[in-house]
């Protein structure tokens, strides 16, 4: 069942301030996310609710598992039990996994629940009767060895776009593609391996293409004020430029929302349809009083966290369902969408054993945050980008340890030392204009991180933490901070200490969003509470007289061999073998097609020689 997270009562959106309302893309139950699903979705939107929580704005981030539809289905036959046995079984190995990584949700829920299906089937009756939904009768797989309508993942085949083998019934993993699964060729059943036969049934079609217009006003209004980012845009404005066509939006199967029609009573509502519904019926279950998030557009900004491959969910056909009730809705403010992830150049993939996935991530014993960091700092937000061990070390030893570890390390140790016992002096006694520039640098920066952030650029905000802490670090070098300094220049000593002191404090704020842990352990050794992220750094907040705790080491150091090591642990040498394959494959398939061209012009040269010879002998 759906339950709150933590203590901070429950957030309602407050009139007259900023309230916004993060989703991150619900996950599929029937699987343990990878790194890539992590770092497309919910950490990405963790960093953003830690950030505007850290900047004292009204937030709610509201995360569930996406439990209905033939995925859970086609798992649960995998491992010989129940749907409703599968989705218990994942969603609490899900929660693990995101407990583990430090993802601050409010509410971390599920979707097959009471109130989901009240909100889908309102939302349902309101578009039928408002004449955006319409029977079709239509031709679908059917699998005679188990007699059974096949839904769209029960299906697999040979993409008809880009030629991939194992397409899905409703989109290519490949090409990114959505499908038919009547389009697919060769088609199998999943469940058996047999051939599919067409079959005619009925179903309800959502009439997007009556609804064109509208969406195609709000994506040009939303996407320009809420500054969505630019592979949500292009693949949003492609749909809409295609032309939007009316869509099934039930399907024949057993695990899913009832749909409120009579004659339908063996058809449930299709899981593309509803999953975005999922959003709001887990706010219901955080509060009774979630109409105030979702029906307040004008005090209510939602940000909305996914890969690439669910754009049009929530871009067209989500946003086309709350027009079509005609309810007033709060509707998509800011669509932050990411490119892939790959593992050392191939794909993640759990039965294959190659790749990193959440419940294994902490058999490296390698901190979460160091995680969180590598993830963050290669996010996929232009283009795709790829996992690599040595990269991740090296990350590891050189941007956090040398960088941002050896800034905090140094001043707290000096700060411990016989110079102070861990007392903070008096340091505004002492003054250079040069700190005066120093502090202004600093302030450049968090007004740039500040602003990135607010754009949801969130590895170019991480790059402005490491150039705060950098500078921390060229400050102690250029103030020559050492003992000789502490003995013959006490009051320039102490002001270095000062400044040195509250620079770390508000890394800690920054790093927060980035590295909630090492946040917290920051502040352990300050003896400081937290430091909202402020608009101005006035270097005042670590007083005179304070008392310091002992240093303690933020990051150790990563033995470079470890990689090999985790490599052998993650696959990588499979992959490297698997790219090596398709490499082979793509070569055989180039040289077939270049044999085939070529048989093909000498049968077309012998046709002609022929014709001419008989033109001359008069054959």
């Amino acid at each position: 069942m759906a339950k709150k997270l933590h203590n901070r009562g429950t957030v309602l959106p407050e009139h007259g301030k900023r309230n916004i309302l993060i989703t991150s893309a619900l996950p599929y139950v029937n699987n343990v996310p990878h790194l890539g699903n992590l770092i497309g979705s919910v950490l990405s939107a963790d960093v953003f609710s830690r950030f505007c929580r850290g900047r004292g704005i009204n937030t709610l981030y509201v995360c569930g598992t996406d439990e209905y539809g033939t995925t859970s289905e086609t798992r649960a036959l995998l491992e010989k039990c129940t749907p409703q046995q599968l989705c218990d079984k994942y969603h609490v190995i899900h929660a693990a996994v995101y407990d583990w990584f430090n993802i601050d949700f409010d509410i971390f829920g599920r979707t097959p629940t009471k109130l989901q299906t009240e909100i889908t089937q309102d939302i349902f009756l309101k578009l039928y009767r408002n004449g955006f939904l319409e029977e079709r009768v239509t031709s679908q797989l059917y699998c005679q060895q188990h007699q059974s309508f096949l839904a769209d993942r029960f299906v697999e085949g040979e993409c008809p776009i880009c030629g991939y083998a194992d397409a899905h019934g409703d989109q290519c993993d490949s090409c990114g593609q959505l499908l038919d699964s009547l389009d697919l060729k060769s088609p199998r059943c999943k469940v058996d391996g047999s051939t599919p036969i067409t079959k005619d049934t009925k179903h309800m079609f959502l009439e997007l293409d009556k609804l064109q217009s509208e969406v195609d006003m709000f994506f040009q209004e939303s996407a320009s004020k809420g500054a969505w980012s630019s592979n949500g845009k292009e693949i949003t404005s492609a749909w809409l430029k295609e032309g939007l066509k009316p869509r099934s939006i039930t399907r024949d199967m057993k695990w899913g929302t009832e749909v409120p029609l009579p004659g339908y009573e063996n058809k449930v509502i299709y899981p593309w349809f509803d999953a975005c519904i999922g959003y709001v019926s887990i706010t219901a279950h955080y509060t009774d009083q979630w109409q105030q998030w979702w029906r307040n557009p004008d005090e209510v900004q939602l940000y909305q966290f996914i890969g690439k491959d669910n754009v049009a969910y929530h871009s067209v056909m989500f946003p086309g369902s709350q027009i079509g009730t005609r309810d007033t809705w709060t509707k998509l403010h800011h669509l932050a969408t990411t490119e892939f992830l790959t593992y050392e150049g191939g794909k993640f993939s759990k039965s294959r054993g190659t790749g990193v996935f959440g419940d294994s991530a902490q058999k490296t014993n390698v901190p979460s945050d160091v995680w969180r960091y590598y993830l963050l700092a290669h996010r996929p937000e232009t283009s795709d980008s790829e996992f690599n061990w040595d990269d991740f070390i090296s990350s590891n030893n050189n941007m956090l340890l040398k960088n941002l570890g050896n800034f905090v390390s140094r001043v707290v140790k000096f700060v411990n030392s016989k110079h102070f016992n861990c007392i903070v002096p008096s340091y505004t006694n002492y003054h250079e204009p040069s700190f005066d520039t120093w502090k202004e640098e600093i302030n450049v920066l968090l007004t740039q991180y500040i602003r990135n952030l607010e754009a949801v650029k969130l590895r170019a905000a991480l790059s402005k933490v490491l150039q705060i802490s950098q500078q921390g670090n060229i400050f102690l070098q250029s103030n020559s901070l050492n003992n000789k300094l502490a003995e013959n220049e006490p009051s320039k000593c102490a002001a270095v200490i000062g400044l040195a002191l509250n620079l770390i404090h508000l890394l800690s704020s920054v790093i927060a969003p980035y590295m909630p842990d090492s946040a917290t352990l920051i502040n352990t050794q300050l003896r400081a509470d937290p430091l909202a992220i402020p608009d101005y750094w006035t270097a005042d907040s670590i007083k005179p007289g304070h008392e310091i705790g002992q240093a303690a080491y933020l990051f150790t150091t990563i033995k470079p061999e470890k990689g090999e090591e985790w490599r052998e642990m993650f696959g990588s040498r499979k992959v490297k073998k698997l790219k090596e394959d398709e490499a082979i494959q793509k070569a055989t398939k180039k040289a077939a097609m270049k044999s085939s061209e070529l048989d093909v012009t000498s049968l077309v040269k012998a046709s002609k020689d022929l014709q001419e010879e008989r033109s001359v002998t008069g054959a």
